[in-house]
This record gives C-alpha cells, sequence and structure tokens, in this order.
C-alpha cells in the first residue's frame, strides 16, 4: 500500500506547481499535422451534414405520422 505525502504548499506556490506541471504535460502532446488536421476536419463535417440529414428525415417522417397522421384517423369524414 503506497503512502502519499501532502505537502502544504501556499497558494501562490500550488499555482507555480500546476503552471510547470501542465508545461509538462503540453511537451508530450503530439500534434496533427496539417494533412493531417484537413483530413479530419473534412470527415467531422461531412459526418455533422449526414447526421443533420439524418435528423431531418426522422423528423419530416414523426411530422407526417403526428401532425398528420393521427389526426386524420379520429376526424369524421
Amino acid at each position: 500500500m503506497a503512502v502519499e505525502v501532502v505537502e502544504h504548499r501556499s497558494f501562490p506556490g500550488r499555482v507555480a506547481l500546476f503552471y510547470h506541471e501542465v508545461q509538462d504535460e503540453m511537451r508530450k502532446v503530439t500534434w496533427p499535422d496539417r494533412a493531417q488536421l484537413k483530413d479530419t476536419t473534412i470527415k467531422i463535417i461531412i459526418f455533422v451534414l449526414f447526421l443533420g440529414a439524418v435528423i431531418g428525415a426522422i423528423d419530416l417522417v414523426l411530422q407526417l405520422i403526428l401532425v398528420q397522421g393521427i389526426p386524420s384517423l379520429f376526424s369524421r369524414r
């Protein structure tokens, strides 16, 4: 069982420690190159357009059923 040592630091000391830890982690990040960024952006735009079309189609079908279909069942024509 590991025992964690707790250091009591002042607020400015904790902020400085956090800042240095963030810098250390950001050095480990691998950033995409321009080609990867362009490719991923295009894929995301296509996916969003596709998803919008699917949601629009579902909305149209539900509108036909709920607004026109169900009331026509109960009308006296």
